[in-house]
Order: structure tokens, then C-alpha cells, then sequence
């Protein structure tokens, strides 16, 4: 596909799509799925539909597997039980930065996200390390 043809897509944290443009503003993404249409069909016509799709092949049970899940900032915050700006401080992130993840605006990088995934799994090593 022709980098001019592709459209910049993304779904924010409260569900709402939006399309990037060019000069790197938004707008909503018109919604032009036939829900009424889709609601009709029994489960076996979705699914033989889906499998129908060539751009978009559902995963297989392995390829499924391999998949890891975006680590959610604001869920690990609260599980710490951190505002956001002590949960910045603490583990030096900028303030804006975890705003903006936790808003859905930007995702973190793949770097940002093995960092998420430390604080998640061992929060207290993460702290002692940054004190040295």
C-alpha cells in the first residue's frame, strides 16, 4: 500500500477514534460500520466472515500466546497508590509524559514498556535502584 494512501488511525483511552493528519492535528474518524447489520448475525456468520477478511486474518491460538499486553500506567499507579505526580517523581518520568499515556494521547515506547513492566512486577527494586 502507498505510504500517501495510508490513514494515521488511533483509539484513544475512552474508545473514541480519531484520525491523525498530515500536519500532525486530529479529527474524529466517522464511523461508517452498519451496526444494525452486524447485530443480526449469529456468532458462526461472524466468524466465517472474519476468517474471510484476507487483510485482517484472526490469530492463531500460538500467534495469540506470543502477544504481550501494553502495560496501563494508570493501572500500575493506582496500584501503588500514587497521584500521578508522585508516581513521576518517583520513578523519573516526566509529568507530561505519564499524562499522556494515561489519556491515551501518546503509547509508550517499546523501551517505556519493559520499564512499565519492571515497576509493575517489582516497584520497591526499581526505586531502591534509582537511589544509587
Amino acid at each position: 500500500m502507498k505510504k500517501e494512501r495510508m490513514l494515521k488511525i488511533k483509539r484513544l483511552a475512552d474508545g473514541t477514534v480519531i484520525q491523525v493528519l498530515p500536519d500532525g492535528t486530529v479529527q474524529p474518524l466517522e464511523d461508517k460500520s452498519d451496526w444494525a447489520r452486524f447485530d443480526v448475525l449469529g456468532e458462526a456468520e461472524v466468524t466465517a466472515a472474519a476468517l474471510a477478511d484476507e487483510d485482517n486474518p484472526p490469530l492463531s491460538n500460538s500467534e495469540a500466546a506470543r502477544l504481550r499486553p501494553v502495560p496501563n500506567p494508570k493501572a500500575i499507579r493506582k496500584q501503588l497508590r500514587m497521584t500521578q505526580a508522585q508516581f513521576a517523581r518517583r520513578f523519573h518520568l516526566p509529568l507530561g509524559t505519564l499524562r499522556d499515556w494515561e489519556q491515551g494521547v501518546r503509547e509508550p515506547d517499546s523501551a517505556a514498556k519493559s520499564y512499565l513492566r519492571v515497576i509493575a512486577k517489582n516497584p520497591q527494586a526499581v526505586l531502591d535502584a534509582l537511589e544509587n
